[in-house]
């Protein structure tokens, strides 16, 4: 940990050629991003040539993001020179700037000038700055801080609400892609230093679990409850929807004449739904120990499943969990405001009458007395506040529900809540268009699971001759193995899309151990694991003889391992994961280039130079494992 200081690393400085303090410059931090390092003594340098202003010269200084592209970029029109044209200023600082440490030759690019770190100085200063952070590398955490100037103070909390099934109903695909992204949204605050609350927020409540009450009393089976609860309670359901279509028609027909259907909800399964739900909200004792039952049996199942996945929830909220304390102060400011409106018996909002016109119209509380999903999720907020005092809370929920939300935070403000308001943050996705063939029989979030696993059987039981000869499989062939690397599959090709676009599953991208995919990731990750056996991995940092990384194979893959927490940041302020992923495909590719050309070398009487590359493949194991990590991936374990 003798890195992790201003002072230890400015001991690593002067040993590796050094001698000056890095320079301090506004935004730097020098701790958690070594690109900072040498962006501070590159800006330092680039002041003092043009004589401008120093935050300037920092400001004018990018990294660079693109394999053999540089380290850092300075953009000259950004060093806001008069009278220089941008190009000539950038043939300039090329034949100006040192050759000398801790950079090399710059390279002039129109308006850039790529700027590439010393091959010397590099690896002694990175392998240890690395080796020191461990699992933290990469990670800045005091962005989670209440106050950045306070490092042992208090942190802000956020709360994440994602994947958010509905009781007895399927698993659809917006749950599955809402579980993955908001997973990622979870683990990328935890590592920015947040104090991250997960939270699981059941579709437990309503109307539709009056229905399922309904289905249960013509077609529930206690031995079937018991076999399999959650596959039981889906069969139930869908046979009393089945049941209930007629009456729905019924309604939509009447609805489409500009016809009253009050006569119609008045009778039959809507009349039978709606009394089992008001008694669910009167606290029925029978009524509710029913409920209750569904809902543990919904919880425990769930829970072995997102196991599986690799996802554990800090609380398992639900519609259900409202209290009543918070659904009547929301009722009673909507009425002290003016904003509650009486409609043939029914309560609600008209947003277009405050400022919201494409909000348009709101059902707050049913004509039966029953309240809906709005006043309920509105409710929740006041709940959540008063248990968390939470400074943000992040709904990790699909494009369509995008009113859903707007209406909430329009609703608090109209109630005088804008600092809840503020604090709230929709983290919309589009939907998945197609599923392959394994996965469209999927009901259940287990189904999935199995489905990963079976599609990288079926995929290995194809291309294993091939493997096996070529020797490029790595992992194991056990169930977990293939359980682990099916899931890999499943969440890379989600993390690659930006969240906003819609995409098909592919069963290349799902099961391929060649490029962009999950299973590559952990193969690659398997062969690192599978070379580090080779020597012990007790290695003294300080001892190394690194001349033997100079080569540009070894020195291309530690510029990458050094833009990591560049990343991390950016996909922080983001919180797009498809960030990290393209970050790991580059990562990936220059580590079995690497590897490759170690293969065809004879190391026999090479100690030292084999302690070096240990070295440098055990930090690139580790900046692989963290970002696996951070996607919601745990890697690949024998």
């Amino acid at each position: 940990m003798a890195t992790c200081t201003v002072s230890g690393l400015t001991d690593l400085l002067g040993k590796v050629g050094l001698d000056t303090p890095v320079p301090e410059f506004p935004g730097g931090d020098i701790v958690h991003n070594p690109q900072d390092i040498f962006r501070a003594y590159l800006a330092d340098t680039l002041q003092k040539l043009v004589n401008c202003d120093r935050v300037v010269a920092y400001e004018a200084i990018q990294p660079s993001n693109v394999t053999g592209q540089g380290d850092l970029v300075i953009i000259s029109p950004r060093l806001k020179l008069k009278d220089v044209k941008p190009k000539d200023l950038v043939t300039d600082l090329a034949h100006r700037l040192p050759r000398s440490p801790p950079f090399s030759c710059p390279i002039p690019d129109g308006i850039h000038l790529r700027i590439l770190s010393s091959p010397k100085t590099l690896p002694p200063l990175l392998l240890p700055y690395i080796h020191d952070r461990g699992k933290s590398y990469g990670y800045d955490t005091s962005l989670g801080l209440v106050d950045a100037k306070v490092p042992n103070g208090p942190r802000k909390k956020v709360i994440v609400e994602f994947s958010s099934p509905n009781m007895a109903s399927e698993f659809n695909v917006s749950h599955l892609r809402s579980t993955i992204i908001g997973s990622f949204v979870a683990n990328i605050h935890a590592g920015m230093g947040w104090d991250v609350i997960k939270m699981n927020y059941l579709g437990d409540w309503g109307k539709q679990i009056g229905l399922l009450a309904a289905g249960w009393h013509r077609f529930g089976s206690e031995e079937d409850f018991q076999k399999a609860p959650l596959e039981h309670l889906l069969q139930v359901n869908n046979k009393i929807q089945e049941l209930f279509k007629p009456e729905l028609e019924e309604c939509k027909l009447a609805k489409a004449d500009n016809k009253d259907t009050a006569e119609i909800e008045s009778r039959g399964l809507y009349a039978e739904r709606d009394v089992i739900f008001k008694k669910m909200e009167d606290k029925d004792p029978e009524t509710i120990a029913l409920w209750k039952r569904f809902r543990d049996a919904t919880v425990e199942g769930y829970k072995e499943s997102y196991a599986r996945l690799g996802v554990q929830f800090d609380e398992y909220s639900g519609e259900s969990q409202v209290s009543a304390e918070s659904i009547q102060e929301i009722e009673a400011a909507l009425k002290e405001k003016g904003i509650y409106e009486e409609h043939d018996n029914s309560w609600m909002i008209d947003f277009t009458k405050h400022g919201a016109k494409g909000l348009s119209t709101a059902v707050v509380r049913y004509r039966n007395g029953t309240t809906s999903y709005l006043l309920r999720d509105l409710a929740a907020v006041l709940d959540r506040y008063k248990t968390h005092a939470f400074d943000k809370m992040i709904y990790v929920v699909a494009v369509e529900q995008e009113m859903h939300f707007q209406r909430v935070t329009k609703t608090l403000e109209l109630i005088g809540r804008d600092e809840l308001a503020t604090k709230i943050q929709h983290i919309a996705f589009a939907k998945i268009n197609s599923l392959r063939d394994e996965f469209k029989n999927a009901h259940l979030l287990s189904h999935y699971v199995d489905a990963c696993q079976l599609a990288m059987q079926v995929s290995l039981e194809k291309g294993s001759e091939e493997a096996e000869e070529d020797n490029s499989l790595f992992i194991t062939r056990t169930d977990k193995s293939l359980e682990a690397v099916g899931i890999s599959g499943l969440f890379i090709q989600d993390l690659q899309h930006r969240r906003g676009t819609s995409y098909a599953c592919e069963s290349k991208h799902l099961t391929s151990f060649e490029g962009d995919t999950g299973p590559a990731l952990q193969n690659c990750y398997a062969r690192l694991l599978a070379t580090l056996e080779k020597i012990a991995r007790d290695i003294d940092y300080a001892a190394i003889d690194y001349s033997s990384l100079e080569n540009e194979e070894y020195v291309e893959l530690l510029r990458i391992m050094t833009q990591f927490p560049d990343t991390v940041h950016g996909s922080s302020k983001s919180l797009e994961p498809t960030t990290i992923v393209i970050y790991l495909s580059r990562l990936v590719d220059q580590i079995l280039i690497t590897l490759d050309a170690d293969d065809d070398q004879d190391w026999a009487d090479k100690e030292e130079a084999m302690k070096a590359r240990m070295a440098l493949y055990e930090n690139a194991r580790q900046v692989l494992e963290n970002g696996l990590r951070i996607l919601g991936l745990a890697p690949w374990n024998p």
